[in-house]
């Protein structure tokens, strides 16, 4: 059954920034604010902004009642998530998607916002995978924050990276999944679990040791997750550890071990992640994966 595509955004159509996981301050939130607003949105900053509890933004119920608010509110078009870190597996099995089903809505982050994006689509809802409001200004980002406005019109988004001496050749379409490898991980055997079968997977993560690296790719291949992928994106894997006694191999030369098994199309060197250049992909979107000598191509297939 296909996924169901939110709206495009409008001008004049209002949106909200949350806080599911780390807390952001209105200060820290101003420049974005004001990019939103220069795109002609209006904005929302919710109860879980500008409030803190230890690291994360304000008590798990905090989190979890703003969330839903925005959610449920049909005035909302759009729902940012401020920034990653930790918390929204803490809150996400206390939401209910009944009314955001009335009136599907974007809602749009990366790195621990992937249990979000994955929970939205094990219910059959696309949502984007894109830099957040904390990052709309880093240095180097201007591609990064274009690609996410594009995507949230309704722009069809389509990329080529060059070659990697890891990719593997051929041709697949299928929806994208995926997201930060450790939280995919995570979320295995829960409720927010996804289904990689026929699909295009893409993984990304930072400051992961290469041992944990393997050790994840052992458990996603274990699970049968690799061997059922039309396609594989291999994204940023920022900023990794190694031990005095090195692992030995690099992070794609690990996921290339476990992607070698098998023979779908693998692409290397994709610029989604934990860098400035990380570009919005819809998870659940019908993509066609071309790799071939000259590089690889994601672009995005109209439902």
């Amino acid at each position: 059954m296909p996924t169901i595509t939110p709206p495009p955004l409008r001008p004049h159509d209002l949106v909200a920034i949350v806080c599911p996981a780390r807390a952001a301050s209105h200060a820290e939130l101003a420049a974005a604010v004001a990019t939103l607003e220069s795109w002609g949105l209006r904005v929302r900053l919710g109860a879980s902004t500008n409030v803190t509890e230890h690291q994360f933004g304000g008590a798990d119920e905090v989190r979890r009642q703003d969330l839903q608010q925005q959610l449920d509110d049909p005035n909302i078009r759009a729902v940012f998530c401020a920034r990653g870190g930790y918390g929204t597996t803490r809150i996400i099995d206390g939401l209910d998607f009944t009314q955001f089903a009335q009136a599907p809505k974007w809602v749009a982050g990366f790195s621990d916002i992937t249990t979000l994006n994955c929970h939205l689509l094990a219910r059959g809802f696309q949502s984007i995978h894109g830099v957040m409001p904390l990052l709309f200004h880093q240095e180097g980002g201007a591609e990064s924050l274009e690609s996410l406005r594009r995507a949230l019109v309704g722009e069809t988004l389509a990329y080529q990276v060059p070659a990697h001496p890891l990719n593997r050749l051929g041709t697949t379409t299928g929806e994208l999944v995926g997201g930060n490898l450790s939280i995919l991980q995570t979320l295995t055997g829960t409720a927010s679990d996804i289904s990689t079968q026929g699909r295009i997977l893409f993984l990304e993560d930072i400051d992961e040791y290469l041992y944990a690296i393997d050790r994840m790719l052992v458990h996603l291949d274990r699970t049968g997750k690799l061997a059922r992928l039309a396609g594989l994106v291999v994204g940023h894997f920022t900023n990794p550890q190694d031990n005095t006694i090195p692992f030995g191999r690099t992070s794609n030369e690990i996921i290339n071990h476990y992607a070698a098994r098998y023979d779908f199309p693998v692409a290397h060197g994709f610029p989604v992640g934990h860098e400035p250049r990380n570009l919005a992909l819809i998870a659940g979107q019908p993509v066609r994966l071309t790799v071939n000598e000259a590089g690889a191509s994601l672009v995005g297939i109209n439902n």
